[in-house]
């Protein structure tokens, strides 16, 4: 297996996605190696900064240009070419790489996502997915978080499917429990979206839906998949990020609230892909960009985009 990283991706890069993929790289495991998209130069004098070499070699992609955080997505990724992330998905569409991941420039990375490795035939928007603690110990997933921040019914039916399919393959949930976030748990409730949403979930053959969830129930051990707009979903993940910081300030973290650090989770997948590529956080240091690379690791191990396909009528 060969991941691909970005390492010009993120606002501490290339410093902080160097160290963080060297931590990677030794938690791997041993079948799995690193392709390093970015300027050599800049790759080689972070390397020579550690304390310690890196257990195992890294192939080094030579990306002459960078897209910066601040640039238009479209235009940037057509006119740098010679990107860590046009380089990157270049890799991915030729299959020299199984799966990438980047902290860069969220919206050129959707766009090399559509041009490069495109969204499974029949998957109408690829929505991005994070993972929410529980009370219990476990994980939730919540989909979409930012991609879709408009959806119709069917498109939010789908998330049901896609959201599933991750739990059940990259969380280990057998049977996972679907919930449509919404503002009461009475299917009468909510706008007329959510309404014919959940008319289009009753009693679906495709995933087990347990009907409507609220805000207050989002951390429930009950409720294996929340699927909601982007717009909601992004406000949410936001949210618990700043419960976080709260709690940190205050010195009041215990093993739960610990858990809603990002840091945790390292990346959200773009779910619906022919190929897997993970998206980091903009602020990603190096513990988020390890936990990225060993996410994308586990996605490409549960052959995702492959269950996806084969669930998904076209």
């Amino acid at each position: 297996m060969k991941i691909g990283i970005d390492i010009m991706g993120g606002d501490f890069a290339p410093e902080k996605t160097v160290i963080g993929t060297v931590k990677a790289a030794n938690e791997l495991s041993k079948d799995t190696s690193l392709v390093l998209f970015g300027h050599k130069s800049e790759i080689f004098s972070q390397l020579n900064k550690l304390d310690s070499p890196p257990l195992k070699e890294f192939e080094i992609v030579h990306c002459e240009e960078t897209i910066t955080m601040e640039e238009h997505a479209t235009k940037a990724f057509r006119s740098k070419p010679e990107s860590s992330i046009a380089k990157g998905f270049e890799h991915l569409k030729n299959g020299n790489i199984d799966g990438f991941a980047s902290a860069g420039n969220t919206g050129a990375i959707f766009v090399g996502s559509v041009y490069a490795v495109k969204a499974v035939p029949g998957v109408l928007r690829p929505p991005l997915s994070t993972l929410i603690p529980r009370a219990n110990g476990g994980s939730t997933v919540l989909l979409d978080v930012g991609a879709n921040v408009d959806c119709k019914p069917d498109v939010l039916y789908q998330f049901g499917i896609l959201g599933s399919l991750f739990s059940k393959h990259v969380c280990g949930i057998k049977n996972p429990k679907v919930a449509l976030l919404n503002v009461g748990e009475e299917k009468c409730k909510g706008n007329v979206i959510s309404q014919n949403t959940f008319s289009l979930m009753e009693n679906n053959q495709d995933f087990e839906f347990i009907g409507n969830c609220e805000g207050r129930d989002i951390f429930s051990s009950e409720i294996d998949v929340i699927v909601c707009d982007g717009f909601t979903g992004n406000i949410v993940l936001k949210e618990a990020e700043g419960i976080y910081e709260i709690m940190k300030e205050r010195n009041l973290l215990d093993d739960f609230f610990g858990r809603l650090n990002y840091e945790d989770y390292g990346g959200t997948p773009i779910l619906g892909l022919n190929k897997p590529v993970i998206i980091g956080h903009g602020i990603s240091n190096e513990t988020a960009i390890k936990n990225m690379i060993l996410l994308t690791e586990n996605i490409i191990t549960a052959d995702l985009a492959n269950k996806i396909k084969n669930n998904i009528k076209s």
